[in-house]
């Protein structure tokens, strides 16, 4: 039988993890600093298309509907023009996300390829009591499955947080602009949910927990 294993992993502290994330940023900026500061551009440029989309309904309702209804015209032309800027915003924001979604795919594709490279390279350097002492499979789960994770979390869950975190502060800006005592409600309803979803979550961890010792 073959003795050789994976070694097991040392706990990472969440200093180091904050410490690994910024290697991984630096690591990918270092080798696609254009292309990703376009990529920034086109989430910054899309969050506010969404936004804006969002806020024409009261500007819909307020600067056209109500007119006209008022003045009994039958005139759409207005309310036709301002559906085009719409259509034009929307627009530019669906091209903004189709751009950032395949420059990312570049800058995915390549930082793998990089990442595979400088990990052979440094692979060969290792002595050989390294892999007498691990698997080939666990060797080349390196390569194919931890590598691919790393792109999808360049690919996906960085851009992801990116455009998450400029629209949440858009529209808590858009929120206060409009109406400051309805933003303290919503912003105290979100809160008062997450902690009522996390002391859930807690609970059924337990349960699970609990009844996986049990069986």
């Amino acid at each position: 039988m073959d003795k050789r294993k994976m070694g097991p992993r040392p706990d990472v502290s969440p200093k180091e993890q904050v410490k690994l994330l910024g290697r991984i940023i630096k690591y990918t900026f270092s080798r696609y600093k254009f292309s990703c500061i376009c990529v920034v551009v086109c989430i910054l440029v899309q969050a506010v298309a969404t936004l804006v989309g969002m806020l024409f309904i009261q500007s819909l309702i307020d600067d056209y509907i109500k007119p006209m209804i008022a003045a009994k015209s039958t005139d759409f032309t207005p309310l036709a023009f301002a559906m085009l800027r719409l259509a034009i915003v929307y627009v530019v924001g669906l091209a903004a996300s189709y751009a950032y979604n395949r420059i990312m795919v570049n800058v995915g594709q390549g930082t793998l390829r990089n990442f595979r490279n400088d990990l052979f390279t440094n692979m060969e350097k290792l002595p050989i009591k390294y892999f007498d002492t691990h698997q080939h499979g666990d060797i080349m789960s390196v390569y194919t499955n931890d590598i691919d994770t790393f792109r999808q979390f360049i690919c996906q869950s960085i851009p992801q947080v990116i455009n998450c975190g400029t629209t949440v502060i858009i529209s808590l800006v858009s929120m206060l602009i409009m109406s400051i005592p309805m933003t303290i409600l919503a912003v105290s309803m979100a809160a008062v949910m997450l902690v009522v979803t996390k002391k859930i979550a807690d609970k059924i961890k337990v349960n699970i927990y609990g009844k996986q010792q049990h069986d």
